[in-house]
């Protein structure tokens, strides 16, 4: 710990090694990284690799790579995995693909998502959200209970759980809601996790509001998690 700040070092300990924090984790969405050979990955010194539960199950598909042995054997990656829940692709193909936006506000803007507003190409509901595969436009849903198998499936150290990534532009009584409903979400993905090697990590959500962050940093801090996460939009970058 910093005698300067709250600023500290850690250490996650995985079945597949440890990892030193802080860290910078590259993505491997597909479960590679782009434009980089698995040698490349390892001589930049990553210490872990986070993929992507959402594009991994629209292809190849959890199923497979399980039966290939998990990711770790699939990628051919001997150090630690995580796989995020699919929450943020929700987002992005929703209300981020509709407004054009990320996690972040380029500019300000008057709050656009207001309660009981769904996205043009996907439906959220209580349990979770229905769309199509961008691939052959098949019927899809995906919630908690359908994160966690899927995750489990693939086999990584670390899973997320899964919640709803909201948009800048949702006011908020959109985001106290959606908070509720990650909060909730976050339950159910307890009660279906069956994997004793994979550690559960929780996420606090919010948005851009210090009395919902707040709050959700103490419901989910309350639960039996491994760890947390802190995910969904950010508000407005002044810089962006």
């Amino acid at each position: 710990m910093s005698g300067k700040s709250r600023a500290r070092l850690g250490v996650i300990s995985t079945p597949h090694g440890e990892i030193e924090t802080p860290a910078f984790i590259p993505v491997a969405t597909r479960a590679t990284v782009r434009t980089l050979s698995q040698d490349e990955v390892e001589t930049v010194g990553s210490q872990a690799l986070i993929c992507n539960t959402y594009h991994l199950k629209i292809a190849p598909g959890d199923k497979l790579i399980h039966k290939s042995g998990g990711l770790h054997t699939f990628m051919q990656w001997k150090k630690p995995l995580m796989t995020d829940s699919g929450g943020f692709q929700v987002y992005s193909l929703g209300f981020g693909k509709d407004h054009g936006l990320g996690k972040f506000l380029k500019k300000p803007n008057e709050r656009k998502v207001e309660k009981d507003m769904q996205p043009v190409n996907m439906r959220i509901t209580e349990d979770g959200a229905h769309f199509l595969s961008p691939i052959d436009g098949e019927k899809m849903f995906l919630g908690p209970k359908e994160s966690i198998r899927i995750q489990e499936n693939l086999g990584a150290d670390i899973m997320y759980a899964f919640d709803e990534c909201i948009s800048p532009l949702a006011n908020k009584e959109y985001v106290r809601l959606s908070l509720e409903k990650t909060h909730r979400w976050a339950h159910q993905c307890l009660d279906a996790k069956r994997s004793n090697k994979q550690a559960l990590y929780g996420i606090v959500q919010g948005g851009s509001h210090r009395d919902l962050r707040e709050e959700s940093a103490r419901v989910i801090g309350a639960m039996e998690f491994d760890g947390f996460g802190i995910g969904g939009e950010y508000g407005y970058d002044a810089h962006g």
